[in-house]
């Protein structure tokens, strides 16, 4: 699972909003301000363009991509804690809800099925939550929050009367949301590979097991602190979250302790996987084993016979060295006798189960 981290330089300052680290996507920054009876939406191409917020009006803005002068500008104009600031540029955090003197901050993780690479990967999602201003700040460019935006063109009454703080249960939940077809496609991984442990393990099987492994960890890791955030919030300022809002927040919770759930299950299914891949090489083993010892238990008298015979003793010197040796009918009588012992011991390993009679 790729995610590139970016961290500003060891022993900087708290609060310094610089990092290090490979250039971010080209940004691009929009602009919602909305009502029960108005909706404005722009491209903010510059943090002074931004209106002042103002009780009758909740402002919106989207930025995707990591422009660190942008966001410091408008941290800056937003009156936002520079420690908020340094987590939203610094991608990597552990997900998170903190309580500022003016506003709430929100960092979770955003996972996704990445077509290009054929891989699951990940982003850093960051809310910054005022009264009448909501900042949501996103590691690359994608459609995300489209869902949002097209409920607020709507002008469904929910969405666009609840405030920051109905706005930001909705972008919470649809990153969670989109949490569960990337578990969906890990169980399908699960089954494909299940199925190709019965009919034929391969060490592909192991590697394919050991990277699904990884990435349920990453996302456990993700999901675990899911609860506590969500716990925050629900127990945050009443002047963002409304007594509504927090009813909506527990249907989160629980998604949240869903996905956790599947996540476990998962990993449990992983570990059986390997469990199982280890017991039919074993198996395998065993058989190969098995049929290689029955073949040398039936060369082992026949080995005898042969190297009793091939000593050279003189026949000639005493009338007791291996006279059997001049018989007419000698050697094919122990040819068979060989041969009679050998179908002795097959039908002996036959009675006690040890080969079977015919396929099954």
């Amino acid at each position: 699972m790729k995610h590139i981290k970016k961290r500003h330089t060891p022993g900087t300052a708290p609060g310094t909003v610089e990092v290090t680290g490979p250039p971010a996507e080209p940004i691009q920054a929009r602009y919602v301000e909305y009502r029960l009876d108005t909706l404005v939406e722009a491209d903010l191409g510059d943090p002074d363009e931004l209106p002042t917020a103002t009780p009758e009006l909740t402002q919106w803005l989207d930025i995707e991509g990591h422009d660190t002068a942008m966001i410091k500008h408008l941290g800056e104009r937003l009156s936002v804690h520079p420690l908020a600031l340094e987590d939203v540029v610094n991608v990597g955090q552990r997900t998170k809800s903190e309580d500022f003197e003016n506003a709430i901050f929100v960092v979770m993780d955003h996972f996704f099925f990445d077509s290009g690479n054929e891989e699951i990967a990940r982003e850093q999602v960051s809310l910054v939550i005022q009264s009448d201003v909501l900042l949501s700040v996103r590691e690359r460019r994608s459609d995300l929050f489209e869902p949002i935006r097209g409920r607020l063109r709507l002008g469904r009454p929910r969405i666009r009367g609840g405030g920051t703080g109905y706005l930001a249960y909705a972008l919470i939940d649809t990153v969670v949301d989109n949490l569960f077809p990337v578990l969906e496609s890990i169980g399908d991984r699960l089954e494909e590979i299940e199925e190709s442990l019965l009919e034929q393990p391969t060490p592909d099987d192991v590697a394919a097991l050991h990277q699904v492994r990884s990435q349920l960890l990453i996302i456990r890791k993700s999901v675990w602190p899911l609860r506590e955030m969500l716990s925050g919030l629900y127990r945050s300022s009443e002047d963002v979250f409304s007594e509504e809002t927090r009813l909506y927040l527990r249907d989160v919770v629980d998604h949240a302790a869903m996905a956790a759930d599947i996540v476990e299950t998962q990993r449990e299914i992983v570990s059986s996987l390997m469990d199982l891949y280890l017991s039919t090489v074993s198996n395998r083993m065993n058989e190969i084993m098995k049929v290689l010892t029955i073949i040398a238990t039936i060369f082992i008298p026949l080995s005898f016979s042969a190297g009793l015979y091939g000593m050279n003793f003189e026949r000639s010197a005493s009338p007791w060295n291996m006279p059997e040796l001049g018989l007419y009918w000698g050697y094919p009588l122990a040819l068979g006798l060989m041969a009679l012992g050998a179908a002795g011991l097959l039908v002996f390993f036959r009675r006690r189960g040890w080969i079977c009679a015919g396929p099954a």
